[in-house]
């Protein structure tokens, strides 16, 4: 069964077939286009296309089908094209030709659309709900080791002493912003295209605006035209992904690295790595490193879709059909990852003795020229006599504060008695006690709003 053909006269190639079918992979969305085409079914009776009767024919039919989905009993056949063609093939040997009823008005150029939509505003609320539990762990790991010291990093050089619980709830923020844009994509994706036809609109008076209600959009497309091409929210969906990824891959990397014998700042859990077929030593953070892999996977699956939009005329092409894979492959991908991801925050083993021991004086010579500030020295000044002072230690092959004050008084006779006092790694950071920093009382205070960002928002904590 086709649901076009009378104007061919020959059957398809089996090639072309095999090429341009959908069914491979647009079946997932089996359950919402039975959904939709239940609600359009209530929507053709209101404005007179089909009798009470035939409308309870079709929903009863569409029922059936809902139920066969359901319990794996429904029969694909190998002349389906895609889940249209296979629900409306199954309606009409359910209830005959009242099956062909039901696509009065409707073109699969606005009902693929639809299900798409609808499909995507069932994932967005697990893909949140994951992005929290994620958020959770970050923050039960932060609260558990909230006074553990180590070196914080720029360049991946030694930079300033930092709390571990800070640095951790550096991604709870990352995520957070993935959160609130999954929450304003979401705006965009629950736009109703159906009742647009192929691309000039529905001929039968269709109420669009109850039928976007009763399926649970916010409202009904503005513009036929555009209802049926439109894939801005794909895009954006899969903007979101690959940001998401972006931020997966730079805690999965600091984790690795920090996971190293050289570091040994972390452990991972053992159920969460794997071994080597050669080397009985090892012991391997894998999942982070397909994590990390991932990455490249999501942004192609982005610049894939990107580049099908790129130049298309108005209007439906078939070039559209190249949305799904993409987008259930980065959906497919992050489902999968997330609750690793959390898996591994959570059973994170923190090694604070390793960290402290890698703290050094020279990651406080900021503080050193913090000390000259107060003094009234300029910064800038401050500074150039501080870096003096570095430069002296390296090349005497000692840590800051192993030079005496006649050597530092030799370099600036502002260094006083007291600057010894700038050699204290937990004074360093309980001095970064304004909003955001890494003092103690700063990152209770984050963990507090994020806490209070995860009730309002339906996570616990």
């Amino acid at each position: 069964m086709k649901l076009w053909g009378g104007r061919f006269s020959y059957a398809s190639s089996k090639s072309m077939r095999a090429f341009c079918d959908s069914i491979g992979f647009d079946r997932r969305l089996q359950l919402v286009d039975v959904r939709a085409s239940m609600a359009y079914a209530h929507a053709l009776q209101r404005c007179g296309c089909i009798s009470v009767a035939e409308r309870d024919a079709l929903l009863g039919g569409l029922e059936r089908i809902r139920q066969e989905l359901k319990d794996g009993q429904f029969a694909f056949n190998e002349d389906d094209e895609d889940i249209h063609t296979a629900v409306e093939r199954r309606l009409t040997e359910l209830i005959g030709p009242v099956a062909g009823k039901l696509h009065t008005g409707r073109s699969r150029n606005d009902q693929v659309a639809t299900d798409l939509r609808l499909y995507l505003m069932e994932q967005i609320p697990c893909l949140d709900e994951a992005l929290s539990a994620l958020q959770l762990a970050v923050v039960d790991t932060a609260r558990q080791h909230l006074d553990v010291l180590m070196p914080g990093y720029t360049h991946l050089q030694p930079a300033q002493p930092l709390l571990f619980s800070h640095w951790l709830m550096s991604f709870f923020w990352r995520f957070q912003r993935d959160r609130e844009r999954l929450a304003d994509a979401r705006k965009r994706t629950a736009v109703m295209p159906l009742g647009s036809g192929a691309i000039a609109g529905h001929p039968f008076g269709l109420e669009r605006r109850q039928l976007a209600r009763e399926l649970g959009f916010d409202a009904p497309a503005q513009n036929s035209v555009d209802a049926v091409s439109d894939r801005d929210f794909v895009v954006e969906v899969l903007a979101w992904a690959t940001l998401v990824q972006v931020h997966l891959s730079g805690l999965a990397e600091d984790l690795i690295i920090w996971s190293s014998r050289e570091f040994g700042f972390v452990t991972l859990d053992e159920r969460l790595t794997t071994g080597s077929s050669l080397m009985p030593q090892k012991r391997n953070p894998d999942v982070l490193e397909l994590i990390r892999a991932k990455t490249g996977r999501l942004g192609g699956d982005l610049l894939a879709m990107l580049t099908v939009l790129k130049g298309l005329p108005s209007g439906y092409s078939k070039d559209l059909q190249e949305d799904k894979e993409a987008l259930f492959d980065a959906l497919d991908t992050l489902a999968a990852e997330l609750p690793l991801a959390t898996e591994v925050v959570r059973t994170l083993r923190v090694n604070g003795v390793r960290m402290a021991a890698a703290l050094d004086a020279g990651m406080l010579s900021t503080d050193l020229a913090d000390y000259l500030v107060r003094k009234g020295v300029p910064f800038r000044e401050s500074h150039r006599i501080v870096g003096t002072a570095v430069r002296l230690a390296e090349k005497r092959g000692v840590q800051l504060s192993d030079l005496d004050l006649a050597q530092y008084q030799r370099i600036d006779d502002r260094f006083e008695q007291d600057l010894q006092e700038v050699f204290d790694f937990q004074a360093s950071v309980d001095r970064r006690s304004a909003l955001g920093g890494t003092a103690r009382s700063a990152v209770e205070a984050q963990i507090s709003q994020a806490l209070q960002l995860l009730r309002a928002e339906g996570g616990s904590g």
